[in-house]
């Protein structure tokens, strides 16, 4: 059986991003994340999660298990 790719977006409060900050390396090391974005320019700090396995409210609850604030837009 196929799985489709989905791509969630979110509105955070996810600031600027190092390499060795937590988001980065969870986002980056989740296994059932194919691909991650952070728009930091943007006034929404807008996330975007491609994942062919995670729900929206997945992803809320490991961004809010950071310490963050995240809404699906």
């Amino acid at each position: 059986m196929e799985t489709t790719t989905q791509l969630y977006i979110f509105k955070t409060d996810i600031g600027p991003l190092c390499a060795n900050c937590e988001v980065h390396k969870t986002l980056s090391t989740h296994a059932e994340i194919q691909e991650w974005s952070i728009d930091t320019d943007d006034v929404d700090c807008v996330l975007r999660v491609a994942s062919a396995t995670l729900t929206p409210q997945s992803i809320i609850a490991l961004i809010n298990a950071l310490g963050h604030q995240c809404h699906e837009l």
